[in-house]
């Protein structure tokens, strides 16, 4: 009879686990596989093993759909060692979550009320209702998307590599864009030269830009594009927020990057065609894909920190994109609006926004700034290396864009894992975690006076 009580007890408390701890966990294990995967000496082309930190920031980078790499993955990782990094960014990319539902409808396994719960908190889905369903159409949109992609691509890839080198170089380069990670095989024309060899190739800069925005706009939103097509006016207000910022973000910068940017002596061996293209590829990359077409060392000051503020904004909750969400800043920007015109309420779209929403966009706020500066100035007394040159390698980390100045392949284990650290932070996020360790929520129904306090 005690045995069966224990039993009981042990299962109870094993249901109660929370969907935040769930999510952590599921990308721990992921992580985790990865990075033993990854140690094997088949996983290297010299055939040796490589060193658990070493691998553990790969297989978190990936995991995370980062990007940032210490090895280049064209030339150090076997194709088994890319296909291990490839399938840990489709599994980030889509969630754990989304990837345990779905294996579980294709075995045939009923999905029951704690399965729902857990997806509709991973993808940032409005309602459970119809959650399996939708998990269906994610799944089979981003298969489809990325299959069409990677069609598209062959012929470039079939010319430059051959036919088997072609289809894997295309399947590569389609999951790596749409899921926003950012790591390439380009490392065989140059180590660590991303996608500067294809600046030229119009192909390959339009499909992958595509893939890397229509993978950061959100699940929500394609379901928004599936059922209202070109009908905006009954888009969800969150589609409408996201997908009015993410024109701002793309169109400013990129007219930043090329009249401020690319008509610098520095630049002078670039076509015309060229500059807009790499504009645009810049704005659209720095939203945490992490792919680049140019040398990014060669950027002004100005031009690297206007990437860092487009890293940590990012793309769209429940999205394969990270930072801190278009939703987020939209949220602040109306809010401090709502302030400087003595409004009560915080409005988006004719829609009311919630104080405790306002509250948690704050928050985000406030944690990745805290996050990424403090990062940047132990890693730059750590390693002796300039401030802001450190900062847009923190910076990437944290919003999970993988774009790098050439630091990080030298940074010492204590840097390195600082970054691990930042990776994890920024794909499970930041109050993931923290709600993850509250046990519980307070009852406590007694309220403290007020009392004012002058701010500003």
């Amino acid at each position: 009879m005690e045995y069966k009580e224990i039993v009981k007890e042990k299962e109870k408390k094993i249901r109660q686990i929370s969907t935040s701890q769930f999510i952590i966990f599921g990308f721990m294990i992921a992580i985790v596989i990865g990075t033993v995967l990854l140690m094997l000496p088949v996983s290297s082309q010299g055939k040796s093993i490589t060193n658990v930190v070493d691998a553990l920031f790969t297989a978190t980078s990936a995991t995370c759909v980062t990007g940032l790499v210490v090895h280049d993955t064209a030339t150090y990782w076997s194709t088994f060692g890319q296909a291990v990094i490839i399938i840990l960014i489709q599994i980030g990319g889509m969630g754990v979550i989304t990837i345990a539902v779905s294996l579980t409808m294709l075995s045939g396994r009923k999905i029951g009320l704690r399965q729902r719960i857990l997806m509709q908190e991973a993808i940032s889905a409005p309602r459970m209702g119809g959650i399996i369903k939708f998990t269906g159409f994610i799944v089979k949109v981003i298969f489809m998307v990325e299959v069409l992609a990677a069609l598209a691509m062959f012929p470039v890839f079939y010319k430059e590599f051959g036919f088997v080198k072609g289809i894997w170089y295309s399947i590569f380069h389609s999951i790596s864009a749409f899921c926003n990670a950012g790591f390439d095989l380009m490392g065989v024309k140059g180590e660590y030269s991303s996608l500067t060899t294809l600046s030229g190739s119009k192909i390959i800069n339009i499909i992958i830009m595509f893939l890397i925005i229509f993978g950061g706009l959100g699940f929500t939103t394609w379901e928004d594009i599936k059922e209202h097509k070109f009908n905006l006016k009954k888009y969800k207000m969150q589609s409408k927020v996201i997908f009015t910022v993410t024109l701002v973000l793309i169109i400013v910068p990129a007219l930043y990057f090329y009249f401020c940017e690319f008509s610098k002596e520095a630049w002078n061996g670039m076509s015309s065609s060229e500059k807009i293209m790499d504009s645009f590829f810049s704005s659209v990359t720095t939203r945490t894909a992490g792919f680049s077409t140019v040398d990014l060392s060669k950027l002004t000051g100005a031009g690297q920190w206007v990437m860092i503020l487009l890293m940590l904004i990012g793309g769209a909750p429940g999205s394969t994109a990270g930072g801190m969400k278009v939703t987020t800043i939209a949220v602040i920007f109306a809010s401090a609006f709502a302030v400087f015109r003595k409004k009560q309420e915080t409005r988006l779209f004719k829609r009311r926004i919630e104080t405790e929403i306002v509250a948690t966009a704050a928050t985000i706020l406030l944690m990745y700034i805290f996050l990424f500066m403090i990062s940047g100035i132990a890693i730059s007394n750590i390693e002796g290396l300039p401030i802001t040159s450190v900062l847009f390698e923190t910076s990437s980390a944290i919003a999970t864009v993988g774009l790098s100045l050439g630091l990080t392949p030298d940074f010492c284990v204590a840097s390195k894992i600082i970054l691990i650290i930042l990776m994890f932070c920024g794909r499970v996020g930041g109050l993931t975690i923290i709600f993850a360790t509250v046990t519980g929520k307070s009852n406590n129904l007694s309220k403290l006076p007020k009392e004012k306090i002058m701010v500003g």
